[in-house]
């Protein structure tokens, strides 16, 4: 079932940008298998149907979930592993600070593993691959950055990419919800405090 799956998402995610095309939904699962290498009691195929579908009807390419509940009606699994699905994936999302609670094992795996590519070089990388596709500044030193704002308000400006970085994913670290992603959260995030500081640096003409 789950290789099915990999073959009916491909074509999707490669219509998006490479912020979002397959190659993070594998860098996603690969995670998601770190992880549960460390949680024995995790429902592993539940985890791994949500991490190929968590995207697939992401906010930021659609305003429908058609595709999303599409496949998940047309996978061989019980109602109630399907409404867990759908909670999981509902659950991935920052949404400006506005997340809703994960209240499963497996909630909790997918989101951090998701979390974790959004952090580190590859983090880094997404950011800018993404700003790129949207024609947004590498930097705005005159924006404010905002810890507080509706999801409304969180996906409607356009910020410069940095300031992505403080209204997101410098905050990460500390929203990891299991162990293993907790710690391997720890070197990603030091990554990226050292890469804006030379940023800085350069930006400024410091030597």
């Amino acid at each position: 079932m789950i290789e099915q799956l990999k073959e009916k998402v491909n074509g999707i995610y490669n219509q998006f940008d490479a912020s979002h095309d397959f190659q993070h939904i594998e860098r996603v699962m690969q995670n998601a298998k770190v992880i549960l290498s460390t949680e024995p009691t995790a429902q592993s195929e539940i985890v791994y149907v949500a991490v190929l579908l968590h995207d697939v009807s992401d906010k930021k390419y659609t305003n429908s979930k058609e595709t999303e509940n599409r496949l998940i009606e047309e996978l061989d699994i019980s109602s109630e592993k399907k409404e867990h699905i759908r909670e999981i994936i509902a659950s991935v999302s920052f949404n400006g600070g506005n997340e809703l609670p994960v209240q499963t094992l497996e909630a909790k795996i997918v989101r951090d593993a998701d979390r974790l590519d959004a952090i580190g070089a590859i983090g880094i990388a997404r950011t800018f691959a993404y700003g790129g596709v949207k024609g947004r500044k590498l930097y705005d030193e005159s924006e404010e950055i905002r810890l507080q704002m509706t999801e409304e308000e969180y996906r409607s400006k356009e910020t410069a990419s940095v300031t992505h970085f403080y209204e997101k994913l410098l905050l990460l670290k500390d929203l990891m919800t299991t162990e293993k992603g907790k710690q391997m959260a720890e070197e990603r995030h030091r990554f990226m405090v050292s890469f804006l500081q030379q940023l800085k640096k350069e930006r400024e003409g410091i030597e």
